[in-house]
C-alpha cells in the first residue's frame, strides 16, 4: 500500500448517540416534514446503519416520542419558580418560549399534537403549570382543566401558523408574511364583504406573536374570572 493511500484512510467512525439521532431526526422534520425523518433517513444523515438508530429507539414512534421530549426538555422551568411575579405572566412568559422553540422547528408542531404527551418531560411541565394554577387559586380539577386549555391554546395557535407554511420550511420573516397577507385581504370587495375590508389590517396579522399573545391574554382573562373573588383581586393588586 503506498503512503498516500495509508495517509487517505479514514479513522474510526464515532459512535452515533440518542442526541445525535434526534438532532438528525429534528434536521430532516425541519427540511421535509415527518416522511423525511424516517429511520433510514436518519441513518443516512449521521453515517450509520438503520440497525444503530434500533440500539437506542425499537421504532420510528419512539423517535417521534423522542424529540418531543427533547425539545421540551429545552424548557426554562426557571419561568415558573420566581413567585413574586404575577402567575398570568409566568404563564405568557412560558407560551412565548414554546412558541419561540417550536417556531425553530416547525416540523415538529404536528408530532406535539399528533399523540399523548405522556413522557417524563412533558408531564414535568404540565406539573409546573398546574403549580403554578394552583398558586393563583385554582381548584385541583380547574388547574388541570386551564392547564389543558393552555396546551390546547398554545400547540393549536402554532399548528394553523405551520399550516399556513404549507410545503414551506423555512418561513419569511414574520413582517414579510404579514405584509403578503394585507396585499391579498386589501382587495376584498368591501360591498360584498364590508367587515372582512374594514378588517384587512387585522387579518393580515391573525398568523402573527401580536395575535398570539392578544388571543392569549383573553384566555388568561377567562381564567382569572373564574377564579375565587379573593384570589382574583389578588393578582390585580400584583399586575398594578
Amino acid at each position: 500500500m503506498t503512503a498516500q493511500a495509508k495517509g487517505s484512510r479514514r479513522g474510526p467512525r464515532r459512535a452515533s448517540t440518542e442526541e445525535d439521532i434526534l438532532e438528525a431526526a429534528l434536521q430532516l422534520l425541519d427540511e421535509g416534514g415527518v416522511k423525511a425523518a424516517s429511520i433510514r433517513g436518519i441513518a443516512a444523515r449521521i453515517g450509520v446503519a438503520p440497525n444503530a438508530v434500533y440500539t437506542y429507539f425499537p421504532d420510528k414512534a419512539a423517535v417521534v416520542k423522542a424529540i418531543v421530549e427533547h425539545l421540551l426538555g429545552q424548557v426554562d422551568h426557571a419561568v415558573f419558580a420566581d413567585r413574586d411575579v404575577a402567575w398570568r405572566q409566568r404563564i405568557e412568559l412560558l407560551a412565548l418560549e414554546l412558541r419561540e422553540r417550536l417556531t425553530i422547528h416547525p416540523g415538529a408542531v404536528g408530532l406535539m399534537i399528533g399523540g399523548p404527551m405522556d413522557g417524563p418531560r412533558a408531564l414535568a411541565l404540565n406539573e409546573r403549570l398546574m403549580e403554578v394554577l394552583s398558586s393563583a387559586g385554582f381548584c385541583p380539577a380547574d388547574a388541570a382543566r386551564a392547564s389543558y386549555l393552555l396546551i390546547v391554546y398554545v400547540f393549536g395557535s402554532m399548528a394553523l401558523e405551520m399550516a399556513e407554511l404549507g410545503e414551506a420550511r423555512s418561513a419569511p420573516p414574520e413582517a414579510e408574511r404579514i405584509a403578503a397577507r394585507h396585499a391579498g385581504f386589501s382587495q376584498i370587495p368591501a360591498k360584498s364583504y364590508p367587515l372582512s375590508a374594514a378588517s384587512a389590517d387585522v387579518m393580515a396579522r391573525y398568523v402573527s406573536t401580536e395575535q398570539y399573545v392578544w388571543g392569549l391574554h383573553r384566555v388568561l382573562d377567562g381564567l382569572t374570572a373564574s377564579l375565587p373573588q379573593q384570589a382574583a383581586s389578588a393578582e390585580r393588586s400584583m399586575v398594578d
